[in-house]
């Protein structure tokens, strides 16, 4: 099974107070309703990080909510890199803190 073309990967780092506010449900519920894969988790400094992979306009749309995200949350910042797709990802899941 190929990738489609218009496949990318979106990693982002969000910034705020993003732990310990459903933040990482939150973006799970988000991806897989746009369909992406990758993978979401917390960082020990207490930030969160995304790594989706999917069409550029489905991970524009998961960009979007990053920079909101879940009512008690706050994102101060989003720091998003685009890459080409690895396809190493079969689902989007929550990892484990690193």
């Amino acid at each position: 099974m190929g990738m489609a073309e218009n496949e990318k990967r979106l990693v982002a780092i969000v910034q705020g107070r993003v732990q310990g506010v459903g933040f990482r449900y939150f973006v799970l519920d988000r991806a897989r309703e746009l369909h992406l894969k990758g993978i979401v988790r917390n960082l020990r400094n207490g930030d969160v990080e995304v790594i989706a992979e999917g069409p550029q306009g489905s991970l524009e749309a998961l960009l979007a909510v990053l920079k909101v995200g879940p009512p008690a949350a706050r994102v101060d910042n989003v720091h998003a890199a685009w890459l080409p797709a690895s396809g190493e990802y079969s689902t989007f899941s929550i990892a484990a803190t690193r």
